[in-house]
């Protein structure tokens, strides 16, 4: 009972297709002899003959494509090649069966190429009538139905027009939509006054107003803001955000592929803005094939696994496909956390938690010779500013003489890959954790100029949105607790990314790091990542994402700069002038010469320095490290 219908209906729709055939080929003849000249040339006989195997061709080519799994309602451009397909096998297969009987003595040449034109025309009409009629029908049935109820369509005033808002028009206007695109804001200004499925491009992102008081006055006014696109600019987006704030509009996206982890929804939602997308860049595409190449059937160890940069790593290095997964975290609940985690996620890969400090050499030797991992991905580092500030001599023992012990474990037991991962803040440091993650820069580019079997790539990136210490976390927790929200400086800058864009980074840095070892020997791989962004901007927005009014319902209050703290980070170095990859969004620094024989015997005293709680002597291997450290750091 329940294939019937549709059974039925692919029987009338063949029907139809043959009895369209064969009018085709008579108004075809028609069209080009007349009616007097088809009396003339044609007896009954021939015309039948002719006119019954073109349509024999023509319904068995119909049932050998399979014309008829498809609903005519949603008739597209897929079926209308379809169609182009089964007209032009079925006069170019009549040609040699209407030879074997009539010679073609009395046919003339032109009339295969009008009967192709016609018989397209006759077969694709039918269905481009009912879509049309069917949704019209529709369209007024829904609409009564809103009537009757008392609901009614949000207008929505899209911004951007590629693929993401033609897919949300055509959402909207058929099926039970609760929005309906009124206008259409572009970054394209040739699109300006063209259409999309009977919407207008109205103008450029930057006449949000215009285009609004130009709704307004025909009754349109919108009621939405829905970005859809998820490669617009994140300056542009915090514009956007601020102007439709301005204007009494919330501002929306559509959900990004990747979010459709359920599967697909019955109705187009909308999705607020959130934090990622006001931050966010045009994202640069992943060197998937390359990266699977570098890791799958590798032995990987990743230090600070459970930290939010290498829990990410773990994540995505486990996707790859690696022999053996080596976690390797100083922190037990964090080791735990991501070992559980990974267990879920790929339950057959081999993996092995290990309990391990950086600045224990043994240790690491001992993993080193006991796994032999062949590649290593250092993330293991004290990064809190304000917190190794006030413990300068852990932070110098853990992420520079830490880095040491681990490139140096790496270069004696034949890793053939080490990644250290670096911050922002190494350049130009006015803090410890910058200077001593600029002390490990070197000593990895030192290692990587001497030559050897190992190569070590390291990459440098601003503050990563959602890490444990990092400000998001914080605005969110304020906000929670009902403000206020506290702020450095008015004039404080930082860059940002997402976890993923970071770890990704990593990633491509490495790949590109072993296919091209001779162009990036000794170099500091850097992500562009745009224009920073002022603090007390970020504060604003996310209070207003949450619904609420910056100094009226939650208070914004400055406390001054933390010890080592700057208003504003540099991602290059003067000495160090950006040179591009031909990888999108990734940049390279050039390298800053050092000598390995020179930054080894030093840090060799900042590690004695550093295990004797020599506060001084420490310091003083820090500014030789690192002349242009400006910092005055206290004793821990």
């Amino acid at each position: 009972m329940f294939r019937s219908p549709v059974i039925s209906r692919a029987r009338v729709a063949f029907a139809h297709d043959t009895v369209m055939a064969a009018l085709s080929f008579l108004l075809s003849l028609w069209l080009r002899l007349g009616s007097q000249q088809m009396r003339a040339d044609w007896t009954l006989g021939n015309l039948a003959l002719a006119t019954g195997l073109f349509t024999l061709t023509a319904a068995s080519v119909f049932l050998s494509l399979r014309l008829y799994r498809g609903v005519w309602r949603y008739a597209s451009t897929t079926d209308l090649l379809a169609l182009t397909r089964a007209a032009t096998l079925s006069v170019l297969i009549f040609i040699p069966v209407l030879f074997l009987f009539t010679r073609l003595n009395d046919l003339p040449r032109s009339l295969l190429g009008i009967n192709w034109f016609v018989l397209l025309a006759l077969l694709g009409g039918p269905r481009f009538i009912y879509r049309v009629l069917r949704d019209r029908r529709l369209d007024l049935r829904l609409e009564r139905q809103r009537e009757e109820n008392g609901t009614r369509r949000i207008p929505v005033l899209l911004v951007g027009s590629g693929d993401g808002a033609d897919l949300f028009i055509r959402a909207t206007q058929q099926g039970d939509a609760q929005y309906r695109a009124v206008g259409i804001l572009t970054t394209k200004k040739a699109q300006v006054g063209q259409g999309m499925h009977g919407v207008t491009i109205l103008g450029l992102c930057d006449g949000l107003e215009e285009a609004v008081t130009e709704l307004t006055a025909k009754g349109l006014a919108p009621e939405r803001l829905v970005l859809t696109e998820d490669d617009l600019d994140g300056g542009l987006v915090r514009d956007l955000f601020d102007r439709a704030d301005a204007l009494g509009l919330p501002l929306a996206r559509l959900p990004r592929l990747t979010d459709l982890k359920d599967g697909v929804a019955d109705r187009m939602e909308i999705k607020p803005v959130a934090v990622e997308d006001l931050l966010g860049r045009p994202q640069t595409v992943l060197d998937r094939s390359g990266l699977t190449g570098l890791i799958a059937g590798k032995r990987v160890l990743v230090t600070g696994a459970g930290g939010s940069i290498g829990s990410e790593l773990v994540r995505q290095i486990s996707d790859c496909g690696p022999a053996l997964l080596l976690l390797a975290e100083a922190s037990e609940f964090a080791l735990y956390t991501i070992d559980q985690e990974l267990g879920l996620r790929h339950p057959a890969l081999a993996r092995l938690p290990l309990i391990a400090d950086v600045r224990d050499r043994a240790r690491i030797t001992e993993i080193m010779a006991a796994h032999r991992p062949e590649l290593v991905f250092h993330a293991a580092a004290l990064k809190h500013v304000p917190m190794v500030e006030g413990n300068p001599l852990d932070g110098c023992l853990t992420n520079a003489v830490g880095t040491r012990i681990v490139a140096d474990a790496c270069a004696a037991h034949g890793v053939s890959l080490m990644v250290l991962i670096s911050t922002d803040k190494a350049v130009n440091p006015t803090n410890v954790m910058g200077a001593s993650k600029r002390m490990a820069e070197r000593y990895c580019q030192a290692m990587d100029m001497a030559g050897g079997g190992t190569r070590f790539v390291t990459v440098r990136f601003g503050n990563v949105l959602g890490s444990t210490g990092s400000v998001v976390p914080l605005f969110q927790k304020q906000l929670a607790a009902g403000g206020p929200i506290t702020v450095t400086h008015p004039d404080m800058t930082r860059y940002f990314m997402t976890i993923r864009e970071a770890v990704e980074l990593v990633l491509q840095a490495a790949t590109l790091g072993v296919q091209q070892a001779d162009r990036y020997q000794g170099r500091i791989f850097v992500l562009d990542m745009g224009e920073p962004v002022k603090i007390v901007h970020l504060a604003r927005q996310m209070i207003r994402l949450a619904g609420l009014r910056p100094d009226q319902d939650i208070a914004i209050t400055f406390t001054g700069l933390r010890p080592g703290e700057k208003l504003f980070e540099e991602i290059f170095h003067g000495a160090e002038p950006p040179v591009p990859t031909g990888m999108g969004g990734i940049l390279v620094a050039a390298v800053r010469a050092s000598e390995h024989a020179a930054i080894a015997a030093e840090l060799d005293r900042l590690e004695a320095a550093c295990r004797g709680r020599d506060f001084a002597a420490a310091m003083t291997s820090l500014r030789a490290l690192v002349p242009e450290y400006t910092g005055n750091a206290g004793q821990g």
